[in-house]
Order: C-alpha cells, then sequence, then structure tokens
C-alpha cells in the first residue's frame, strides 16, 4: 500500500497503467441504432457508398461552367431546374446554366455553383453577376466519405453526430461493448437514505444519487448498495458484495479518522490498493486499488468531493471498462472576470460559472462554504482548475476550466 500523495497527472497516470494490466475488453453486444447512444462502438463502420453519393450542391443558385462565368457579368441560357430528391436530367454545355437547389444532384458538365443572389432572370436567360471557381458551392461524389472507407473506428463513444453519421451509412443495428456495471457505496453512521428524515446530526445519501447520474452519462449501469454502517464487519461484507459489479465506487471512509474503516475492509478482502491520496483539492483522500481484475475507487464523503475525483480519476476506469481506450478530460481556457488567488501546493478544482461567447470566454469563481455546499456546485457549469505551482491569477488572465 502505498501513502505518498501523489500530484493530479501522476494520479491519473498510474491508474491509466494499472487499468492498462488486468482490464479486458468487454464483450460486444449488437443492440438497434436507437439504444446506442452513449454506448461504445465495438465494430469498425465503413461507408456504404459514396458519400455524398452525387456532386451534390452546397447552395441555392445556378450551376454552370465556371470558364462561363470567369469575367462577369455572364449571360447564359437556363435549361431547366433540379431540386434536391430527383436526379438530374441535364448536360451543361458552353453559355448554358441549370437553376440548382441545395442538396441537389449538379448536373453533367457543370463545375460549380453560384448563389442565387448574385442572380437576375431575363425571359429564359440568367444574368451572373459573380464569377467562381472551379469546385466552389459543389461538393464532389465521395469528397465526404468514398465507398468502402472508414468512417468510426472501434473504441469511439457514441453521441449523437455518431448516431448521424451511422444512420446516414445505413446501420440500424450496430455492435456495441457491454454496458460496465457500477457498484456504489456509501458509508458512515451519519448517512441515511433520502426517503428519510434525517436527525440533526445526519444528512441524507445524495452521493449514491450524483454518482448515479454520472456513472449512467458515461454509459455504465448503476447499482446502488444500502448504506455501510461505522462497523467493519458490515462494512467488508457490502464490499465483498460491490465486487460482484465490474466496479466498485465507494463514498467516505477514506480518510485518517479512527471510524474511517473503507482502506482496512479493502485490505481485508485483499484489495491491492495503490493509491491513498492526491495532491487536489477538493478529494486529497482518495484511494484507488484492484481486487484482481476489479477496479475499486473510495471517493471522499463530502458531496463535491465525490463529484469531482470522479470525473478525475473514476471515469478513467468505468470508460475502460467500457471499451473505450482513453479518457481525456476536456479542459478549456477563458478569462477571469476577477482577481483569484489560492495557496499554492494543492491543484483546485472549484465550482465556477463559465459565459461569454466564442471569442470571449469567461469564467467567475462562485463562493463556498467547502467541499459539502451542493447548492453552490448546483450553480456551476464549470470547475475553475488552480495549478499547484501558482499562487494568484488577475482579472483578465487565462486559467484553465473543466467544462461540467
Amino acid at each position: 500500500m502505498s501513502s505518498a500523495a501523489l500530484t493530479f497527472d501522476q494520479a491519473r497516470a498510474l491508474i491509466a497503467a494499472k487499468l492498462d494490466g488486468v482490464v479486458k475488453t468487454p464483450f460486444p453486444e449488437v443492440v438497434p441504432l436507437e439504444r446506442a447512444a452513449g454506448r461504445v462502438l465495438a465494430q469498425d463502420v465503413r461507408a456504404d457508398r459514396d458519400y455524398p453519393p452525387f456532386a451534390r450542391s452546397a447552395r441555392d443558385g445556378f450551376a454552370v461552367r465556371s470558364a462561363d462565368v470567369a469575367e462577369p457579368p455572364a449571360r447564359l441560357k437556363v435549361l431547366g431546374e433540379t431540386r434536391a430528391g430527383e436526379p438530374s436530367r441535364f448536360e451543361v454545355g458552353p453559355g448554358e446554366a441549370v437553376e440548382i437547389m441545395t442538396g441537389a444532384p449538379g448536373p453533367a458538365g457543370a463545375d460549380c455553383v453560384v448563389m442565387v443572389e448574385y442572380s437576375r432572370r431575363e425571359g429564359g436567360d440568367v444574368i451572373l453577376e459573380r464569377g467562381v471557381d472551379a469546385g466552389r458551392n459543389l461538393i464532389p461524389q465521395g469528397a465526404e466519405s468514398p465507398a468502402g472507407s472508414l468512417v468510426l473506428a472501434r473504441g469511439v463513444r457514441l453521441d449523437y453526430p455518431q448516431i448521424a453519421l451511422l444512420a446516414a451509412v445505413g446501420c440500424h443495428r450496430v455492435a456495441v461493448h457491454r454496458r460496465p456495471t457500477a457498484a456504489i457505496l456509501s458509508t458512515g453512521d451519519e448517512v441515511v437514505d433520502i426517503d428519510r428524515t434525517p436527525e440533526s446530526f445526519q444528512i441524507r445519501n445524495s452521493n449514491a444519487y450524483s454518482l448515479a447520474a454520472q456513472v449512467e452519462r458515461r454509459g455504465g449501469e448503476a447499482r446502488v448498495l444500502p448504506i455501510a454502517p461505522d462497523r467493519l464487519e458490515e462494512t467488508r461484507d457490502l464490499i465483498r458484495l460491490g465486487l460482484e459489479s465490474d466496479l466498485l465506487l465507494l463514498s467516505g471512509g477514506v480518510s485518517m479518522g479512527k471510524h474511517d474503516l473503507v482502506e482496512q475492509a479493502l485490505a481485508d478482502l485483499g484489495v491491492e490498493i495503490s493509491i491513498t491520496q492526491v495532491l487536489i483539492q477538493p478529494g486529497k483522500p482518495f484511494v484507488f486499488g484492484l481486487a484482481g481484475d476489479k477496479p475499486v475507487c473510495g471517493l471522499p464523503g463530502n458531496p463535491i468531493s465525490t463529484m469531482v475525483t470522479f470525473e478525475l480519476f473514476a471515469r478513467l476506469a468505468l470508460d475502460r471498462l467500457a471499451g473505450r481506450p482513453e479518457s481525456p478530460l476536456p479542459f478549456v481556457e477563458a478569462r477571469l472576470t476577477k482577481d483569484f488567488r489560492h495557496k499554492p501546493v494543492l491543484t483546485r478544482f472549484l465550482p465556477a460559472r463559465l459565459s461569454g461567447d466564442y471569442h470571449d470566454a469567461r469564467v467567475e469563481p462562485i463562493q463556498w462554504q467547502g467541499s459539502g455546499d451542493l447548492a453552490a456546485v448546483a450553480q456551476a457549469n464549470c470547475y475553475l482548475v488552480a495549478s499547484a505551482e501558482r499562487e494568484g491569477w488577475s482579472a483578465g488572465e487565462a486559467i484553465p476550466v473543466l467544462p461540467l
């Protein structure tokens, strides 16, 4: 058992290395496409035909030969009209044009489309007041994906863009990896079920529900276990039950107090613990270990600490169990709305609000009362990430953020 505190990067690297040694690729199953969202693709998918399957107009306008509009204005004879959803019946020759709609197939002989905004009709002719180069506004057949080309590789997590692509290439059923199961075990005599009225010294079991939501968002199947009391034998029995799932997530009981029993119970069951502390806040007392090939994550009991350590560390295990080889964190940068200072040594992940627009992203820390302040994190849409190597930032400076 290692007791040395690791940095954020060291902890993620160690967890990834440990998982590489034991986690097997899960078995695939074939599901209807409408049930595939959030799952990890277990097959390579190739284009069943050229995409687009014809030269496709990207604009409403007139399909022409670029040579005919090289010196605008140009008067051309209009042969007819082609709409989306019908084949082209025309062949464009010198001095000719075809009126065309967005998505329609380009006629033979045409190599570009002049947008309708630069045209005016005179009888059976069109006057085009702007020239365009060959290829402009006319997407060549097969330019997006030639027939037989790889469009999605196995290991990709399926979200709405990937679902749309699978639908476009005719995958009405798709092979995905089995959803991993994650047992969730909250610990502590102070924790009661959410349908109970707590005593003044008790709290409701919010962590089990936040973790279940995080597990489901990452494509896993959450299994909430009964609350473990501060008694070693009962904690061991519930951990043993949790180890029947693919991943065990424990909440609470991982600090240094005399009633924090999780590490002892894990050791009694032969769990090889490799991490006990990480130099972050919230979430410093974090435990990671392996029970054979089963990952075990002991998360701090304070609610925001639980949320943060799941996203930073436990998600690595869940993604790997789901068949996803990589689990990058989507850090971005935004400018601080006001000065910010913290005590270095720990990397801090603090609730914050990201605002602004695409060229002026701004972030404002949310006032909070520590890692139990659920009202604060419920207002946040990101975590502000304060480096362990730096003490302060001025308003207007860029700082990393981790979107929720």
